[in-house]
């Protein structure tokens, strides 16, 4: 059996870093006052991110929650992986603001607030994504 999840995968990793990016850009350009700061900060993301996006999708994909031996799709599920993905998105976004601006304070201070609007949006962007059949062979039962 084709597995067609990567083609899902691949296409919330796209649509997950439009979103991200144009959040981080904007954050680091309010916070640095600078908007060339928040495009270099916001677009050196691109890369990173992306392939941390695909790699946190297919460990969730074989993450098995359910009691019966069915992969369960639920909020909770999706709260789980909204706080992971910080976790990991945070880290990052943090250590390349440090890099692009020379200042640690600086890429703290961007990583805290995207700590409340990524896991908003990141939520939002399961919930969406949930709701699409796009890359699945058959619907998964909630």
């Amino acid at each position: 059996m084709r597995d067609h999840s990567h083609k899902r995968h691949i296409a919330k990793a796209v649509t997950w870093r439009i979103v991200g990016t144009i959040d981080t850009i904007i954050l680091s350009w309010i916070i640095t006052g600078n908007p060339w700061t928040g495009l270099k900060i916001g677009f050196a993301e691109v890369i990173t991110k992306m392939g941390l996006y695909y790699l946190h999708e297919r460990v969730w994909f074989k993450i098995n929650l359910s009691k019966s031996g069915v992969m369960r799709e639920s909020r909770k599920r999706h709260i789980a992986k909204t706080f992971t993905w910080r976790a990991v998105g945070t880290l990052d976004t943090m250590l390349l603001s440090w890099i692009i601006t020379g200042n640690p304070l600086t890429g703290l201070k961007i990583g805290i607030a995207e700590l409340i609007t990524k896991m908003i949006l990141y939520y939002i962007h399961e919930r969406v994504w949930y709701r699409l059949n796009f890359g699945l062979k058959k619907r998964r039962s909630a």
